[in-house]
């Protein structure tokens, strides 16, 4: 099938309601009406997607729009349930009455090793509490508690020898990879990149077959490891959305300081950072960020991207798989085109500097998407969002695909710059992992859909060092790549 013919094919299967309900059968109580939540507002109460639609489906369980009823339901639940900004003094009053207090919350868990203090201590930022005892069982049950934390309902109460954190229940999904996989065969390629998108939040219907790869590729980092990317785009295109939304293992840092501490370990306490914790760690609007020890960091994020280690000063060491992401946004001209030559330009100086540009694997080019209007949302069915974050970060051990892709792809060329190849091999095989999780594409979509955007996404970051950097210009200016059979 020719690349027109598969996008005309394209073009007539839109997804619609028919695509909603064959959601539903094949996945189940696995999907929900992406309508349902915005009609809560849950989300105005500062708890993301993944934690907003295991409410509803608690609370509320069922499919099709939220009626008057049940979000007047949902709203008494969070009222009583989900603690406000401000609620915090009035709830550490009633511990202090001796009430035990019920409440859904964020919790991690440190563990404390001084020579004063040797425990494991809860900490629940919405209550303002971060030194509560916490049952050796819960954590030995949890493990993911001492990581990157659990959102989940808890029971806490005041004793004698301070607030502890007397029951827990999480908010877990179950994936079956196997299941996920099957389900994919029972879909077209246009339907599942509409469910895809759907379950991401937007209204596939609305965005360009091009625009929908775009916002595919901000799926990459979750099904790949180590995949460092970045995306430059105006205000308004949506950069962060999926990322607060999808996992408790993505953590999006907006706004603050970022210090070496925070990234990757406190050599005074021992406790690693960000990127040792979370699968995914999103800096969002790099411009505004404000970053401490700015040469100590990007030595540090260059040691890291380079092979997965992360140290600091050499006190500490340990591998991560966790993805980087940067986004950061760029003025257009009036045919919406970068004004910046090169594209980085906007960034802070010491991220433009080549040595750590040439280990981030993509260049999203999010100025290629439109700004996003109310009807570029869902409003159909998804997949919940715990559930298809769990399903993305679980694809990231299909080596098999990996090795298919490293067999299958090549760059050519007179002198090959082996980053640009391991990196449009890793991004095509995020790709299929995205799109064909069953591991079964034909030649032409598999070129199509994974390989060729994989191309655009590094060659953008190989023309900022083209133009940037001299040294780089004794190799050809364009990725060029071949595809063998199976």
């Amino acid at each position: 099938m020719t690349t027109d013919l598969l996008i005309d094919e394209w073009n007539k299967e839109q997804p619609g309601s028919s695509l909603d309900q064959k959601v539903i059968d094949v996945f189940g109580n696995l999907a929900i009406d992406k309508r349902r939540l915005p009609m809560s507002q849950l989300q105005r109460r500062g708890v993301p997607a993944y934690v907003a639609e295991w409410v509803l489906d608690s609370v509320v369980p069922g499919q099709g729009a939220l009626s008057p009823a049940d979000a007047s339901k949902v709203q008494q639940w969070a009222g009583k349930y989900i603690p406000g900004p401000g609620d915090a003094n009035l709830i550490k009053n009633r511990l202090l009455d001796g009430d035990i207090v019920k409440v859904l919350t964020s919790v991690q868990v440190d563990v404390e090793l001084t020579r004063r203090r040797q425990e494991r201590v809860a900490k629940m930022s919405l209550l303002g509490i971060n030194d509560a005892f916490i049952n050796d069982g819960l954590v030995q049950r949890y493990p993911d508690l001492l990581n990157q934390g659990m959102w989940g309902v808890v029971e806490v109460a005041n004793t004698q020898d301070g607030v502890a954190l007397t029951s827990f229940k999480p908010m877990q999904a179950s994936v079956n990879l196997s299941l996920y996989k099957d389900a994919r065969r029972k879909f077209s390629l246009s339907e599942w990149r509409g469910l895809l998108l759907s379950s991401m939040g937007y209204n596939p219907q609305t965005f360009t077959d091009e625009e929908q790869t775009w916002l595919l590729c901000r799926l990459l980092p979750l099904v790949q490891k180590n995949m460092h990317m970045m995306e430059l785009a105006p205000k308004g295109t949506g950069k962060s959305y999926v990322y607060e939304n999808i996992s408790p293992r993505v953590r999006l840092v907006s706004g603050g300081n970022v210090s070496p501490a925070v990234l990757f370990v406190n050599n005074m306490s021992g406790q690693w950072g960000l990127l040792a914790r979370y699968s995914v760690v999103v800096l969002d609007e790099v411009q505004t960020l404000k970053f401490e020890k700015p040469q100590e960091i990007i030595g540090g994020l260059k040691g890291f991207l380079a092979n997965g280690q992360l140290t600091r000063g050499g006190l500490h060491q340990t591998a991560s798989d966790c993805g980087l992401v940067l986004l950061a946004n760029i003025g257009l001209d009036a045919q919406q085109n970068p004004i910046m030559n090169p594209l980085v330009r906007e960034l802070p100086d010491f991220l433009q500097e080549t040595a750590f540009l040439d280990r981030l694997r993509a260049l999203i080019p999010g100025w290629r998407i439109r700004k996003l209007s109310g009807a570029c949302f869902s409003n159909g069915v998804g997949l919940k969002s715990d559930f298809f974050g769990d399903a993305l970060l679980t694809m990231r051990n299909e080596l098999e695909i990996d090795q298919i892709v490293q067999r299958r792809v090549e760059l050519t060329g007179r002198k090959i710059f082996k980053r640009n190849e391991d990196s449009v091999r890793a991004i095509a095989s995020g790709l299929m992992k995205i799109m064909f999780p069953h591991g079964e594409a034909t030649e032409t979509e598999f070129e199509y859909y994974c390989v060729r955007p994989a191309k655009i996404l590094r060659q953008y970051i190989w023309s900022q060092l083209q133009t940037l950097d001299a040294e780089y210009r004794q190799y050809e200016a364009e990725i060029t790549y071949s595809i063998s059979g199976n």
